[in-house]
């Protein structure tokens, strides 16, 4: 991006609304339809770029901002062919691919001991391997433009911190994270590979899983005293893919408000207003 000046030291100072200004970029979210990547899709746009989405069916609506909105292009990212048809479609469009965001991924709670293999195979494929392909295939793009690019995979808590009920969405996103590490090495400088680890957000989707208080009692666990909400997340993305961070590559950047307070301390905390 441009908008770095030279200072009397010699250093480089960019602008700060320079390196937000994303005109001229396109962006690719993936499961941008809703909920997070929806966020993501909407900053970004605000921001000035053009954004494609996908997803297996069509939204009733596209995330929009600034008067322009998303545009969407099914795809099943967890088909390799499908991932690689996805930045072609994008790249047709609007002529290059600047920044990735694999956003796409989930799970519902499952006992790892009767979980079958055709669920526990799903989400692997959904949470690692598909951003692995969608991946593969911008890098293709990006290693070959002018200005390279820059892929952000978001994570999970659950990655590093497991939740029964979770075992094969946290050896995906365990592996997501090595798998950022791994390409950051090997596709650095012209693309850089970046990580987010998201903790616990408030979208319509989540809502009953936090209970019937709105989450009021979870948020009482978590440092900053509230969950996260999807600009949270696509604050951090704008973020890593600007020109601020035009030197972070293979990080991981937690927004999770400062994790959660261990067990101990909030037991403890409990019998102290006990007494």
């Amino acid at each position: 991006m441009s908008g770095s000046q030279q200072t009397e030291k010699g250093v480089h100072r960019m602008d700060i609304e320079d390196a937000l200004d994303f005109t001229g970029r396109v962006v690719l979210v993936t499961g941008g339809t809703k909920g997070i990547g929806a966020a993501i899709a909407g900053a970004f746009l605000g921001a000035g770029a053009d954004v494609v989405v996908c997803g297996r069916t069509a939204p009733d609506t596209l995330p929009a901002a600034g008067g322009r909105e998303a545009v969407f292009v099914p795809a099943d990212v967890r088909d390799p062919a499908a991932a690689s048809s996805l930045v072609d479609a994008a790249v047709e469009r609007f002529g290059r691919l600047d920044v990735l965001v694999n956003n796409a991924g989930g799970s519902p709670d499952a006992d790892a001991a009767t979980v079958s293999p055709r669920f526990v195979e799903k989400i692997v494929a959904l949470n690692l391997l598909a951003p692995f392909y969608v991946a593969q295939a911008a890098h293709r793009v990006m290693s070959a433009q002018d200005g390279g690019g820059s892929v952000i995979n978001i994570g999970s808590v659950s990655g590093q911190d497991p939740q029964p009920g979770t075992a094969a969405y946290t050896a995906a996103k365990a592996g997501l994270l090595a798998l950022t590490r791994a390409l950051a090495l090997e596709w650095a400088p012209a693309v850089r590979v970046n990580h987010i680890t998201t903790g616990l957000i408030r979208t319509e989707s989540a809502a009953s899983v936090y209970g019937a208080d709105g989450g009021a009692a979870v948020a009482g666990v978590i440092p900053m005293g509230r969950m996260a909400v999807p600009a949270d997340v696509a604050h951090a993305c704008l973020f890593l893919a600007g020109g601020l961070s035009g030197y972070i590559n293979g990080a991981d950047l937690a927004v999770h408000g400062g994790g959660e307070f261990p067990a101990r301390y909030l037991a403890a905390r409990a019998a102290g207003e006990q007494n």
